[in-house]
């Protein structure tokens, strides 16, 4: 056991100490703030406190773990357990920011972008470095090994193009193809509402295809939400999205995708996450936000209240990289309650979305983003957990050519 000496213990010195050791590098440490004991403990030990105690692994503590509240600085910290706490908690989130369109908080106003650090796992690259620093003083002290590990996860936006769809919304699709001369969309809308020809966002047997050869378990999250103007996937009423639920819950891991709407009324999440256990007939515990809308701290506590374990939305949108600076799930800590709640947060580094529609990446180009974003988790042994569309797997419209993309990501991480 590895014990940790610091002259004030709180509540974030806790959260934050569990998280290194235990979260990330795999082992346990007991921290105590009485010197005696401390000094006579014959063992690995580390001090964080003011100067060091005797000839210990010595770090000088930051202000941050003893802080109360949240203030405004003006760097990410350099001192390694302070950075840690900054960067997982999103403590700058809870600044006041001018929000994108959407309200959300653009990866452009983080200091790790300002550092030009976005695409680095900095909390899992000092943890390797802390754990170098330990194995070289205390020889005889013995981490577990890790290893690098995959997570994919397929959000059910749009189950399909145009299966399932109102007559209106049919009618609606034809004249849009019809106005703006998309006619070879509307020989497809005809044939696949004919049954002559697949639907073409019906990915799903190609999905599993590859799960299969790469025994792969992903989480499938779906949006089950009434229609809006940034909800539009079918309802969960009809047959054709029910037997999806159901063809895919049976095959693999399922979550909630609570809706755009969700973020204004809280008690969307409660109803939808209700819906998708009356068709799976499965307790539901993992969630991940429609258009990655994250708000601290009312969008991780609305979560819990509606009994949530598991989130999956800690990412940006418009980039690739690491939005809190780690590749491994970790317990999310509530600012605002100076507290560790019991959510476990299981950062993305990458999406479909971000590669085309925001970085505007060619195939090869985003083929080779993803490589370097791999090798960074690799090195770290940590998790690599990345989100994509069924209809990314359509090589359709705008998606032509991406279709090879994720088996790609797949054979890279073997």
């Amino acid at each position: 056991m590895l014990l940790v000496y610091t002259h004030q213990i709180t509540n974030r010195v806790r959260y934050t100490f569990n998280l290194i050791f235990k979260s990330v590098l795999g082992v346990d440490c007991e921290i105590t703030s009485d010197m005696v004991r401390f000094k006579q403990y014959e063992g690995p030990k580390i001090s964080y406190t003011s100067s060091a105690l005797s000839n210990e692994l010595f770090f000088k503590s930051d202000d941050l773990l003893f802080d109360k509240g949240i203030r405004v600085i003006s760097d990410i910290p350099q001192d390694l357990f302070a950075m840690t706490f900054f960067l997982t908690t999103r403590y700058e989130e809870y600044w006041p920011f001018k929000g994108d369109k959407f309200g959300r908080f653009n990866s452009k106003l983080s200091l790790q972008h300002k550092n030009n650090l976005l695409q680095k796992p900095l909390v899992n690259i000092k943890a390797q470095e802390l754990k170098q620093l330990i194995q070289d003083k205390y020889r005889d002290f013995i981490f577990p090994s890790k290893s690098f590990s995959c997570i994919p996860t397929i959000d059910i936006d749009t189950a399909y193009a145009y299966k399932g769809r109102s007559m209106i919304r049919t009618l609606g699709g034809y004249l849009k193809d019809l106005t703006k001369l998309h006619l070879s969309d509307l020989n497809k809308r005809t044939r696949v509402l004919q049954e002559k020809e697949n639907d073409p966002y019906d990915t799903y047997e190609l999905q599993f295809q590859i799960q299969k050869k790469y025994n792969l378990n992903p989480v499938y999250f779906f949006l089950l939400a009434d229609k809006a103007k940034y909800d539009k996937n079918l309802s969960f009423n009809h047959r054709l999205m029910q037997s999806l639920i159901k063809h895919i819950s049976i095959r693999t891991e399922i979550g909630l995708h609570p809706s755009f709407e969700s973020n204004r009324y809280a008690d969307k999440v409660f109803e939808e996450k209700k819906r998708l256990e009356q068709v799976s007939q499965i307790k539901i515990t993992k969630s991940k936000q429609h258009f990655l809308i994250l708000k601290f701290p009312d969008t991780y506590r609305n979560l819990i209240t509606c009994g949530i374990t598991d989130d999956y939305t800690m990412g940006y949108a418009d980039v690739i990289g690491f939005r809190a600076g780690i590749c491994n799930p970790y317990y999310w800590y509530d600012l605002e309650k100076e507290e560790q709640t019991q959510l476990c947060i299981h950062p993305f580094s990458v999406m479909d979305g971000t590669l085309r529609n925001y970085l505007y990446l060619s195939v090869q180009q985003a083929i080779e983003a993803i490589k370097e974003i791999i090798r960074e988790v690799k090195n770290v042994n940590g998790e690599f957990s990345f989100i994509w569309h069924n209809e990314t797997f359509s090589d359709w419209n705008e998606w032509k050519g991406w279709k090879g993309v994720y088996e790609e990501i797949i054979a890279m991480t073997r």
